[in-house]
């Protein structure tokens, strides 16, 4: 077992975490993918989170933190900013513990995701253009009620929780030696790293983004958290910023994490497409993104290697107009 320094979260942490949300989250399939392993020339697994009770892997922060709340601060409530799947996980696990939920989202978030957190009983409060803006509106809650916020990223228990995911990948293929994975605010790359290299620190971690709008990419590539205008995506979990005060995922992220790529819109399209094709699952285009990625590599100097498939919450016209195209 090897020694992994990171800011404020622990391999213990995770472990403690497994067991916490234990009667909240599934644990997910990890399925041998054989038509993307011929098509890559190597073995191809696929780390199933779209199949979690909200479709996808967001479930695992959100439970964490919340289920290691006071019974005061439960009563207060909650109250998160979110593209979609992190409000919806949130809503869900309030729902099963009696905690008010507040969820803050832009404009942009896609109506099939405002329709579920909805019907999942949460308050929902639309708030300006961007992620940025839903966030502060969020703050302005907590300072007026006392809510606790839950945030989508950069919380330890959050990073723990998303972290129970290297643990599974783990204990079904501990031969792995790369992991693909959707990058954004960085709570996702920075649990399953900390988990998988705390076990081995060659295991090669690969974040991965869409072109337009990846805060985390390019902020590593300035060396702090920066801003960046928002464009239209299909990867739109993948939208929003780091936040000027992050504490934990960006130190993470930029610790442990290998390489980070970039993804076009038609790469994800494609992934997405796989996906449907193959396997005959909707995945959502963040989803997409690592399998996209891979298609477009000719070749892989690694022999196990698992990409996250981190949600199903995609529009159905999404998928009706990518049938059409591709």
């Amino acid at each position: 077992m090897e020694s992994v320094q990171t800011a404020g979260v622990t391999f213990r942490d995770i472990w403690r975490a497994k067991k916490r949300i234990t009667s909240v989250v599934e644990k997910t399939p990890l399925l041998y993918s054989q038509p993307l392993s011929d098509k890559a020339g190597t073995n191809v697994y696929l780390k199933l989170e779209n199949m979690q009770p909200t479709g996808a892997f967001k479930l695992r922060g959100a439970a964490n933190k919340m289920l290691s709340l006071s019974e005061e601060a439960r009563k207060k409530g909650v109250a998160t900013f979110s593209t979609g799947n992190h409000g919806i996980a949130v809503a869900h696990v309030a729902g099963l513990n009696n905690i008010p939920a507040t969820v803050c989202i832009s404009r942009r978030v896609p109506q099939e995701k405002v329709k579920k957190l909805k019907r999942l009983g949460a308050h929902v409060e639309i708030v300006g253009e961007n992620q940025d803006d839903a966030e502060q509106y969020c703050y302005e809650l907590e300072k007026q009620s006392g809510i606790t916020v839950v945030k989508p990223f950069d919380d330890p228990e959050v990073i723990a929780g998303q972290g129970t995911i290297g643990l599974e990948i783990l204990e079904e293929c501990p031969e792995v030696d790369q992991a693909i994975i959707p990058l954004s605010g960085g709570g996702l790359l920075a649990g399953i790293s900390l988990a998988l290299k705390s076990v081995d620190s060659k295991i090669d971690i690969t974040g991965v983004s869409m072109e337009k709008g990846a805060v985390m990419h390019e902020s590593l590539k300035r060396g702090k958290p920066v801003v960046l205008k928002e464009s239209d995506t299909l990867a739109d979990s993948l939208l929003g910023g780091l936040g000027p005060d992050n504490r934990y995922t960006f130190p993470v992220v930029q610790q442990l994490m290998d390489k980070s790529v970039l993804v076009s819109e038609e790469s994800i399209a494609k992934g997405i497409m796989f996906m449907l094709e193959y396997h005959k699952m909707a995945i959502e285009g963040a989803a997409g993104a690592g399998i996209g990625w891979l298609l477009g590599e000719e070749t892989s100097r690694h022999k196990h290697i698992v990409i996250v498939i981190s949600g199903n919450n995609v529009d159905h016209d999404t998928i009706r107009s990518l049938a059409d195209k591709y």
